[in-house]
């Protein structure tokens, strides 16, 4: 039933014109200027499209768009899917699944994340390296799994070294900081308590958010390389903790967005 839904799903696109796609990418809370980069050719909202999760946060577009970035064609969800939103983890990854149908070989990821590693600031990026799941539940976890790929997934590297090694490279020649470290993803809607911020500090996690782990999980059960991106919109202190200003969070993820464009741009040139 689900692999008919997902043929449903991706049958509509091709016949739209999403063809041959190479990169698909994934655009987190604040973060949508991307699209302005886009040679854009088709451009369809996440309700138009069968069987899709339809995206109910207010930062969030949702909307599917096809083009070119970079001299390669591209699919670009614009406004992901959350646990929190009430979906559960198959309808939270079911982007992934169905631009990985449509042909992708690459997944790129981005974020917005608030800073646990006291050390990142808001404004820097980091670039995901390991996660930790703290969602309670699994994207792999349903009965006919094993018709996607083996049901007991490695997950000892679910980030590309290869693509996270070339990033790296990227920002150091444009003088862009990028640090590299542990995501926590929670399930959120709820910001976490003072006593939750230390419990990732001693779990050594550099940042945290709401996202991004079931997508890493599907992409990885796929085969398919992936990186991800984090931008850190707040410093999560527990010994100097300030009411969430949401406001500000998306303005830092405008902000710091263009850095993330440069990198992305760079990077698909080259994957």
């Amino acid at each position: 039933m689900r692999k008919l839904l997902l043929e449903e799903t991706t049958n509509f696109l091709i016949s739209k014109g999403f063809k041959n796609p190479e990169i698909g990418i994934v655009l987190g809370t604040g973060l949508s200027q991307l699209i302005n980069e886009i040679d854009i050719e088709q451009e369809i909202p996440y309700s138009d499209i069968p069987h899709f999760p339809k995206s109910t946060v207010e930062f969030h577009s949702g909307k599917l768009i096809f083009g070119t970035l970079s001299e390669k064609k591209v699919i670009v969800m614009s406004g992901r899917f959350h646990l929190y939103e009430g979906y559960n983890q198959w309808e939270v990854t079911y982007g992934i699944r169905t631009m990985y149908l449509l042909g992708i070989s690459n997944l790129l990821i981005s974020n917005a994340a608030g800073a646990i590693n006291l050390s990142y600031k808001k404004g820097d990026l980091m670039v995901i390296d390991d996660h930790l799941n703290l969602q309670g539940g699994s994207p792999l976890a349903f009965a006919e799994v094993g018709e996607f790929g083996e049901r007991f997934a490695d997950m000892l590297a679910p980030y590309s070294k290869k693509i996270n090694d070339l990033l790296k490279l990227i920002a150091k020649k444009k003088g862009i900081q990028l640090h590299e470290g542990i995501y926590a993803g929670v399930y959120g809607p709820q910001l976490e308590t003072r006593a939750e911020y230390r419990m990732l500090q001693i779990l050594e996690a550099d940042a945290v958010g709401m996202s991004t782990v079931p997508e890493v999980i599907v992409a990885k059960h796929l085969n398919l390389p992936c990186a991800a991106i984090s931008v850190l919109t707040d410093e999560c202190d527990p010994k100097n903790l300030a009411p969430v200003n949401i406001q500000e969070i998306i303005r830092i993820a405008e902000e710091t967005e263009p850095k993330m464009i440069q990198l992305f741009k760079e990077l698909i040139k080259h994957l």
